[in-house]
């Protein structure tokens, strides 16, 4: 039965970090952006977030989406950046075309600083892409 379920591999949607000015705050902030470069609309979208590391792990954070339109981008959450210590994995789940996707990525611990940031195209800020 479970080896019938076949859930299609997830292309055109990337989980970024970007560093970005907050006009309210008046501070540099990190953010996390989900981006839908698919020609499509994601439904439900559902992304679990958590930091990991041998010793130490976060809260679990969840985010419904109920459309990502597409060629888009929505930002998810503010994150710590005392969490750039740990391991942090973004679990997504959608509907798209009537079928059920799912990603994991990961933004390994200590990989992401202000020298590795590159532009994100679709965002038009400087930030990360996770693998």
């Amino acid at each position: 039965m479970k080896k019938d379920i076949q859930i299609p591999e997830v292309t055109d949607v990337e989980i970024a970090v970007v560093y970005e000015y907050n006009d309210i705050y008046k501070t540099d902030d990190w953010n996390i952006y989900i981006i839908n470069n698919k020609n499509i609309a994601l439904e439900l979208v559902v992304i679990v977030s958590q930091g990991f590391s041998e010793k130490k792990t976060t809260s679990l954070m969840r985010k419904k989406l109920e459309v990502l339109p597409a060629n888009s981008f929505a930002k998810i959450e503010f994150i710590q950046p005392d969490l750039f210590a740990l391991n942090n994995r973004f679990q997504v789940s959608f509907f798209a075309d009537n079928k059920l996707f799912d990603k994991t990525y990961l933004l390994k611990q200590n990989t992401v600083k202000e020298g590795a940031l590159r532009i994100i195209p679709e965002l038009k800020k400087r930030g990360i892409l996770a693998k």
